[in-house]
């Protein structure tokens, strides 16, 4: 779907590039993540993806076609979220959403229908100039799907929201990926990258450090063990860890289940914020 190679931006003034000689391809259906802190080039990298910013230096290729050689039917195929998205803050959202849906010439789920998958079915009709920075969120998210595109670019899709409506966004895009869509997700947060993403690139300083599936991160770069706290009689608890390898058959192990109140159990796998830091030596 996406085949970037060595690309590079400078902006206007600067002395040193803001991203460089970034290499990466995402197939049709994946959920690839873009993770690094505040200036590390994921928002560039972004802007250039969608046709915001000219003038890089490397290739860039979206759906078989060089970027390049696309002209406004791209945005036919395409989906944009922004972490601070623009409105007209007088309308409507419904409003804003029958609007921004007569631009194109796909049409995907009814805009009505679109503000109730993102939970803002009771604020169809409130002014937009009154919805908090989640609510604008949300609403950015049912303007991406207004045309039923091909490729999403998500920037912070979870900023600003409540745990439960986080939550309901993350099932919305794996509800956008089973449905066959590919999704690249720029973000800091690691947690909502490991539950969404089936590769990350980690970006520090315009470069890509590390790039890999979250699940093969952890195994590389976590410990092979358990950690348990077992309750007892004096209503202490007992905290031991004990190698994964053979666990089945530690003597020392199955003892403590056996006498104790098992408490908690937990493999000690590292973290994506773990591994970050780990790699980059910088924190997000």
């Amino acid at each position: 779907m996406i085949e970037v190679e060595q690309l590079t931006f400078t902006y206007t003034g600067a002395t040193q590039p803001a991203i460089r000689n970034l290499t990466f391809a995402i197939a049709p259906g994946e959920v690839f993540g873009f993770l690094g802190p505040s200036g590390a080039g994921k928002s560039t990298t972004q802007r250039i993806l969608i046709g915001l910013l000219r003038g890089y230096q490397g290739c860039v290729t979206v759906m078989g076609r060089d970027l390049k050689a696309w002209g406004v039917d791209y945005y036919q195929h395409v989906g944009v979220t922004f972490e601070l998205p623009n409105y007209f803050t007088r309308l409507t959202a419904l409003e804003n959403l029958t609007y921004f849906g007569a631009l194109y010439q796909r049409q995907g789920a009814a805009p009505r229908a679109l503000l109730e998958m993102v939970g803002l079915g009771d604020s169809a009709d409130l002014q937009v100039a009154h919805f908090s920075k989640g609510m604008k969120n949300r609403l950015g998210i049912a303007r991406a799907l207004l045309h039923d595109p091909d490729l999403l670019f998500m920037d912070e899709p979870t900023s600003g929201l409540d745990p439960v409506n986080a939550r309901m966004v993350k099932a919305l895009i794996k509800a956008q990926q089973q449905a066959g869509k590919t999704i690249f997700l720029t973000t800091h947060n690691m947690t909502v990258a490991d539950e969404l993403c089936d590769r990350v690139a980690f970006l520090v300083d315009g470069e890509i450090r590390l790039m890999e599936a979250p699940r093969q991160l952890k195994l590389r770069y976590g410990r092979p063990a358990v950690r348990i706290d077992v309750g007892n009689n004096d209503n202490g608890v007992t905290r031991r860890e004990f190698p994964l390898a053979e666990l089945g058959a530690n003597a020392e192990f199955l003892a403590l289940l056996q006498q104790g109140h098992l408490e908690t159990i937990h493999t000690q796998e590292a973290t994506l914020e773990d591994i970050f830091v780990q790699v980059t030596g910088r924190t997000l």
